[in-house]
């Protein structure tokens, strides 16, 4: 049986809704976040060592991380949702699996920290440097840079359903969740017409509504 440990308004969504799409039979850890600190709580450290989520355990397999739990579900319960390996069309794939956390996820997290940065409770006298170095973190570094990345997964999905064509893959589940973190928090995001499609696509799913209603809490970001 595999177990799902979920978190709250975390990554561990997108493995849930990958569960639901398989069909395949699983049960549901649930863990809350800080409210304070937004933490996970320390219960998950019994799992693994990094007490984070999305981790699944699958009999004595435990599996960390979101690309290598998508991996592991498709390569053994949804081939299916991969393109044959070894292929130009499975190279592909493997590029979207891993651009999702590696490109696009980490302009999106200075943005948080920004924001949160300019928001924080500090000395009147002290509040102009805190916002004038979001402001800098913003404009020199997480504005340009994720426009650029919008831009590019904009034009991929010029013509097509899915992020490595007609198909549904493995890689439209890690891609979901930087996608929805951007939509909830940039400004001029759904002028991405090719990406607001792509994300009415997921969302409108069966499975994907399943997951919502069985996750619990999930503000994207």
């Amino acid at each position: 049986m595999i177990i799902l440990h979920h978190l709250n308004n975390s990554r561990s969504q997108r493995i849930l809704w990958l569960l639901e799409e398989i069909g395949c039979d699983y049960e549901i850890k649930h863990y809350q976040r800080d409210a304070e600190t937004m933490r996970a709580p320390d219960t998950l450290r019994a799992v693994h060592p990094l007490g984070k989520s999305p981790v699944i355990s699958d009999g004595d397999v435990v599996v960390a991380e979101s690309g290598a739990i998508i991996e592991y579900l498709v390569d053994t319960y949804a081939p299916q949702l991969r393109p044959e390996p070894g292929s130009a069309a499975h190279r592909d794939y493997r590029y979207w699996m891993h651009f999702a956390e590696g490109s696009l996820m980490p302009p999106l997290l200075v943005k948080l920290l920004g924001d949160r940065i300019s928001q924080a409770k500090v000395p009147f006298f002290v509040k102009p440097i805190v916002k004038g170095i979001s402001k800098q973190l913003e404009t020199s570094y997480s504005g340009p840079e994720t426009a650029q990345l919008l831009d590019f997964i904009n034009r991929q999905l010029a013509g097509q359903a899915w992020i490595c064509g007609d198909e549904l893959t493995g890689a439209d589940f890690q891609l979901s969740f930087p996608l929805e973190a951007a939509g909830s928090r940039l400004p001029g995001f759904n002028s991405h017409t090719n990406i607001t499609r792509y994300l009415e696509r997921i969302h409108a799913r069966p499975a994907y509504q399943r997951a919502l209603g069985k996750g619990g809490e999930y503000a994207y970001a």
